[in-house]
């Protein structure tokens, strides 16, 4: 069965494999889960000696058989955080292992799962974005006086965020512009007099676009002993953070 296995189903394998481990990737999973899934699934499917190596930028995966060894590498180009995505992609690895699916079965509920768009929809995220920026500045010590200006300053800055990144591929630029228009929104309300305290205000409006699971992967993956996508996620982390302390410093310097 093994033998069979190898010589007419190691790339359907390693493509199943490879397209968890992309979704899942583009999703912010962790590199260690990642490898760990395309291993499992691998192993389910029979092939015992795998050995893979993933970057925030690609994919290369091998298995290795009674024939020579096979290589496969696939190129990843956009990431974004969508840990639904991540969670329905164990569980089809769970699945998998546990034998309830086929290569086939499987290989179509991962393509399915690739095309299928389960993130919140637009109004919902710029209502949680809303939320969360009213709640950091009271986290922050602010005034109750600046939860409103707090919470719909967070909310058009973001809505700013998916707006223009539909447009701007780039996130640095897109990130940039979003934290430009917080420090706008933020200045007027002050100037206005319906808010007392800007710095308050501005530091709870960026925080739904400061990169926290992009931060902890990185340090998982540091820890993990992954220092290329450790390192790499750390300092695309760091180019966001300049990115949103640059639009609000140029506010500054305009007004």
């Amino acid at each position: 069965m093994e033998n069979e296995v190898t010589r007419s189903d190691t790339y359907d394998i390693m493509e199943v494999c490879l397209l968890a481990g992309k979704i899942m990737l583009q999703s912010g999973g962790e590199t260690y889960r990642v490898e760990d899934t395309m291993m499992r699934i691998a192993a389910a499917f029979g092939i015992e000696s795998t050995h893979s190596y993933v970057t925030p930028t690609g994919i290369i995966f091998s298995a290795e058989g009674s024939e020579p060894t096979k290589t496969k590498l696939i190129r990843i180009s956009t990431r974004s955080t969508d840990l639904k995505k991540v969670d329905m992609v164990n569980s089809i690895s769970r699945r998998i292992t546990s034998g309830e699916l086929q290569l086939e079965e499987a290989l179509k509920l991962l393509k399915e799962l690739e095309s299928k768009n389960v993130t919140y929809s637009f109004k919902l995220q710029v209502a949680a974005a809303s939320l969360a920026s009213g709640c950091f500045m009271i986290m922050f010590n602010g005034e109750w006086a600046d939860f409103i200006p707090a919470l719909i300053t967070g909310g058009i800055g973001y809505a700013g965020f998916l707006y223009l990144h539909r447009f701007i591929q780039i996130k640095f630029f897109s990130e940039f512009l979003a934290s430009f228009i917080i420090g706008l929104v933020s200045l007027t309300f002050i100037n206005v007099g319906l808010g007392n305290q800007l710095d308050k205000i501005i530091i709870g409006s960026v925080m739904s676009l400061v990169p926290g699971l992009l931060v902890t992967n990185a340090v998982r993956d540091l820890m993990a002993g992954h220092l290329v996508s450790g390192l790499s996620k750390g300092a695309e982390a760091i180019l966001t953070a300049f990115a949103i302390g640059s639009g609000i410093a140029v506010v500054f310097s305009i007004i």
